[in-house]
């Protein structure tokens, strides 16, 4: 990375609370860039929210596409809205970008942060037993967005979701979350299934997951899970697990109960990769718009800083590694003190006073 590098930064706030966490993240993001001083950003904002939707019809105009692809990163609050059903605004913003832009891989980073209060401390685990790795297929499954409803008017109504699984779809996340996991001290992945119920399209994913397995014989320790006995382990035995890689709509349902054993779904992360780098990836806390606290500034905006964190290690690849461990030392420090804490968290601070203190943080822990 030469000094000086811009970063050309996608903003999409979306409805709710995004707008909230997106304006914080940026203020966050422009204090690490500058404290650090070898790189910085600029954005483009899109306002392509339900409100607009209602307003014109459309969330993204036609040449959205290539205005993203002008961008090295993507920076997504939250979308939805009361008045517009979640199957529009999911499949008319988020998941056409998700596609298109060839983010086949979710990432979403779990453990418990200094000052979180998490359920699994009733069955007196230590915070270390929870720091996983989801790596989430994200482009395939039941989201890839086959099927159809016939009769739809009627008392007859039919309607199919078909989950497509495809060998090479398959092969790449697999890979991905082999090399995750050999990346990290546990060498450990666990491989979350339903094939004995799912005859078919999770057979394929087992079969695959044994063929590439065979490449990591005694680097990567690797077992097997159906889906709801991995719930169970999860709460049990957190322990157990680091890395894990399950399907589109398997992973996005033990994400967020991962998320709450940690301690609050408003301080998890996740990042929508391009391993290829052909496209600009995506990074977005995984909390909802949440209408009932939209424009209070009440929101806690801790998952978008570690969304933000992730950015700035995605982006640097490698070299900005360092950086982005201080920018969540920086968050840590905030979340450990409970003044600097939001309701979420058994604190009382707002979003702006918890973003003030990370800015400050930051200063401290890159100069220190």
């Amino acid at each position: 990375m030469s000094q000086n590098t811009t970063y050309k930064i996608a903003a999409i706030p979306g409805d709710g609370i995004g707008v909230d966490i997106t304006e914080a993240a940026i203020q966050v993001l422009d204090t690490i860039a500058s404290t650090n001083g070898s790189f910085k950003f600029e954005y483009t904002t899109f306002d392509w929210s339900s409100k607009k939707y209602l307003e014109r019809g459309w969330y993204m105009q036609d040449d959205w596409e290539a205005q993203l692809k002008k961008h090295d990163a993507i920076y997504f609050g939250a979308v939805g809205w009361p008045d517009v059903p979640d199957h529009i605004s999911l499949w008319q913003m988020i998941l056409p970008i998700r596609q298109r832009m060839n983010q086949y891989v979710n990432v979403r980073p779990t453990r418990i942060l200094k000052g979180t209060h998490p359920p699994l401390a009733q069955l007196q685990q230590k915070p270390s037993d929870l720091d996983w790795i989801i790596v989430r297929e994200n482009s395939e499954g039941e989201y890839a967005g086959q099927g159809g409803t016939t009769h739809g008017h009627t008392s007859h109504a039919t309607a199919t979701e078909v989950a497509i699984f495809t060998h090479v779809g398959i092969e790449r996340i697999m890979r991905f979350a082999f090399e995750t996991a050999k990346s990290r001290p546990r060498k450990k992945l666990t491989m979350v299934t339903k094939s004995n119920a799912q005859r078919h399209g999770m057979v394929l994913w087992d079969k695959v997951f044994y063929e590439v397995a065979k490449d990591y014989e005694g680097v990567v320790e690797y077992d097997k899970m159906l889906v709801d006995a991995m719930t169970v382990r999860m709460v049990n035995k957190p322990e157990s697990l680091d890395t894990v890689v399950a399907t589109n709509l398997h992973a996005d349902i033990l994400s967020d109960l991962a998320a709450a054993l940690a301690g609050s779904i408003g301080i998890a992360p996740s990042s929508n990769l391009d391993p290829t780098r052909s496209c600009p990836s995506m990074f977005e806390p995984i909390h909802g718009s949440a209408p009932d606290i939209a424009g209070k500034g009440i929101a806690n905006p801790v998952g978008a800083f570690w969304s933000a964190a992730e950015m700035v290690r995605w982006l640097g690849k490698g070299e900005l590694d360092k950086v982005a461990d201080q920018f969540m030392q920086a968050i840590e420090n905030v979340t450990a003190n409970k003044e600097t804490r939001t309701r979420d968290m058994a604190g009382s601070a707002n979003t702006k006073a918890v973003t003030e203190a990370v800015c400050r943080e930051i200063e401290k822990v890159c100069k220190a």
